[in-house]
């Protein structure tokens, strides 16, 4: 195997995993916002905004990619070792692990904070604050890919 392939590994780690999470966090949303439409259909915009925040985890691993892409030179076939090529693999399992499970836990999040708007509570912005706590471990893992980078492009 040519390091380069160990890379673009990580890289498609990145961005299934973190896609895949956003995915399952706005089904889970997506699901609560429909049961409480069956209550409270008034309230749609609060259970959009709610619905839609864990998608932001796809996109940070879909920026992520264009990070290595297109700064440095993390992925250059032509002069990438097995030193690069592990850290690609290295941050695109963080960013796609991260990716995944903070987006799935903040879907839970918000699926019980749209529970409760549909029951007729306003929580709508107080759920939004507490559900950006398992968003921050996706970023966190963000700038370390950007980090990592830096140190090997």
């Amino acid at each position: 195997m040519e390091p380069i392939t160990l890379a673009y590994i990580g890289v498609g780690l990145m961005l299934a995993l973190s896609g895949i999470g956003s995915a399952y966090g706005v089904t889970i949303g997506g699901n609560a916002s429909v049961g409480a439409m069956k209550k409270n259909p008034d309230k749609f915009g609060s259970y959009l905004m709610l619905s839609a925040l864990p998608g932001t985890q796809g996109l940070y691993g879909f920026a992520a990619f264009f990070v290595f892409l297109n700064f440095g030179d993390a992925l250059n076939p032509e002069t990438i070792g097995w030193l690069q090529a592990s850290g690609v693999f290295g941050a695109g399992l963080a960013v796609g692990l991260a990716g995944l499970f903070s987006a799935i836990r903040q879907g839970q999040v918000a699926a019980n904070g749209i529970a409760a708007v549909g029951a007729g509570y306003d929580v709508a912005g107080k759920t939004l604050i507490l559900a950006v706590f398992p968003e921050l471990y996706a970023i966190v893992a963000f700038a370390a890919a950007f980090m990592i980078n830096g140190a090997i492009g």
